[in-house]
């Protein structure tokens, strides 16, 4: 970006050499309010850090374009042959609409004029998709550590990212108890060297899109690792449902428990560090079983902490409202394992209030359904399967799809590294509900039982081309009787059903199918796409 008239060092960060802008954001719509913070002094006019070199604008939608000026300027933007005015307010801030544009890969200026001239280079017009959540959707395409994120094939999958118009937006982590005005990041264009900072599943989503659509395509980061649902609900969220109470109740516990529970994390990481050092020491085959067996200690949330509910939303979801983007990609719920009964309706509520909020209709919200994994933490060996019927059961809201991930995740490792066929699932819901393609987009998912004799037939939706079993016979289906205990049986393809039955259970009532938190699942469709779990019953 560069910026021509008065006080050229007034509110912008130097970043690679070139002057980006760390203004306010400014939601000025209905139900949108903001911390107001003081004009800054001189009162040049900013932008907000969205609006930087390599933008990406959504395309077939007004545009909003937002900053902060003297109070009563008159502040001029021009993109693309349109032209908008805005005037600003008597706390100094300012928004402009652009008229809705088609898409155009032709990199141009957006020029900003006031007191001041600013001019934001290299900005496109195409797709814009919100990817957050938490670890799984913040995990990068190639960590420098190696550690933690790296997803498979992940040297040759950078080697090939040369895809100029597919653009990540980072927003940098920011927890805010009040709604904050502003967040840090930068465009980047996608190569082979920056791709390797991108989001793993937004990279993969965007480019099955870009394959398809050939428009831009911008992505906007804005993920935490192990933050709860809670922490990205807005505080009017958490007060829409009274039972939403005992989620402040809980924080408050934890909030008083936290100085002994801080002590003995303390305690914990200092032994296992030692422990780690003396493994690492000893051999490298013995590093390796002691990171798999005994896991760095993970430390309480606390005052000031991510985990705080809302904290999240205030500092990285509300300073970019309303950019105009075309949906939201959701990858989180591992924080939320140990509670699944109240996810759906925290969920839910979170999805309601963010679309309020962008004031652009219902925009798709697409998330993934968790992958299997075996939780040490989970007594029961079910928490994962009931955390994934509360995002299943969210479906009922309208614009929405779900990426079911069963068959593609690693039991011995919560974040998975099969990031690629995660996001190309995303994109065939995105072709097919956003875009309107005649594709393939589901699994096959349960649509009634019915009883015969001594067997269940389960019925199927999306089972249109057939059945197919990666293994024979199908595993990962449970019967049960009066009793209520089920027990595993023998399932066998019928056409577009499957037939269950046990010798153990002569008189079945109900029926599970991966119900477990790191089921063998290999029923799919024939276009591939696995069946999602699901139970007959509601014990």
């Amino acid at each position: 970006m560069v910026r021509e008239g008065q006080g050229q060092e007034l509110g912008f960060r130097k970043r690679g050499g070139l002057f980006s802008c760390v203004a306010m954001g400014l939601p000025l719509v209905p139900g949108i309010t903001l911390a107001t913070g003081g004009v800054p002094p001189r009162a040049d006019v900013t932008l907000a850090p969205l609006f930087a070199d390599h933008a990406v604008l959504q395309r077939e939608k007004p545009v909003r374009i937002w900053g902060r000026a003297a109070p009563g300027e008159r502040v001029t933007v021009r993109f693309g042959g349109a032209t908008a005015a805005a005037v600003a307010d008597s706390n100094g801030r300012w928004i402009a609409e652009l008229p809705a544009m088609p898409a155009d890969a032709a990199g141009r200026e957006l020029v900003v004029s006031g007191r001041n001239t600013l001019r934001v280079r290299d900005v496109v017009v195409g797709e814009l998709w919100l990817c957050s959540g938490q670890s799984n959707m913040e995990f990068r395409m190639f960590d420098p550590t190696g550690n933690v994120y790296h997803v498979k094939n992940a040297a040759a999958e950078a080697a090939e990212a040369h895809f100029p118009l597919i653009r990540q937006f980072a927003v940098e982590r920011q927890i805010s108890e009040t709604p904050a005005d502003s967040v840090h990041g930068s465009w980047t264009p996608c190569d082979p060297q920056s791709v390797r900072q991108f989001t793993a599943v937004g990279y993969f989503f965007s480019r099955e899109i870009f394959r398809q659509l050939g428009v831009p395509i911008g992505i906007i980061n804005d993920a935490w690792g192990g933050t709860p649902v809670e922490s990205w609900m807005s505080k009017e969220a958490l007060a829409s449902n009274p039972v939403f109470a005992a989620v402040g109740e809980r924080w408050q516990r934890a909030v008083m428990d936290y100085p002994a529970k801080k002590a003995e994390y303390d305690a914990a990481k200092e032994r296992w560090d030692r422990d780690e050092a003396a493994a690492a020491a000893a051999a490298e085959a013995r590093h390796a079983a002691f990171l798999k067996q005994d896991p760095m200690p993970w430390p309480p949330g606390g005052p000031g902490s991510e985990y705080t509910p809302t904290v999240l939303f205030n500092g990285m979801i509300h300073p970019i409202l309303p950019f105009a983007i075309r949906g939201v990609l959701w990858y989180q719920g591992e924080s939320n394992t140990d509670r699944p009964a109240e996810y759906h309706a925290l969920f839910a509520a979170m999805i309601r209030s963010w679309r309020a909020r962008f004031a652009q209709g219902d925009i798709p919200f697409f998330w993934v359904q968790l992958a299997n994994f075996n939780d040490p933490n989970d007594a029961t060996g079910q928490g994962w399967a009931f955390l994934r019927e509360a995002q299943s059961r969210t479906l009922s809201l309208p614009e929405t799809g779900q990426a079911v991930a069963i068959d593609i995740g690693d039991p011995d490792d919560i974040h998975p590294k099969n990031k690629q066929e995660v996001g190309r699932r995303l994109a065939l819901i995105a072709m097919a509900k956003a875009y309107g393609m005649a594709v393939d987009y589901s699994g096959p998912v349960f649509d009634g039982v019915a009883v015969e004799g001594d067997a269940m037939r389960v019925r199927f939706r999306f089972a249109e081309k057939g059945l197919i079993a990666s293994h024979t016979p199908l595993r990962s289906f449970e019967l049960a009787g009066a009793d209520r205990i089920f027990r595993p049986a023998s399932a066998v393809i019928s056409g577009d059903t499957v037939v269950v039955q046990s010798p153990d259970v002569p008189a079945p009532v109900a029926v599970r199918y991966a119900w477990r938190d790191a089921p063998e699942a290999d029923l799919s469709n024939g276009s591939g796409l696995p069946a999602a779990p699901f139970r007959s019953d509601a014990w």
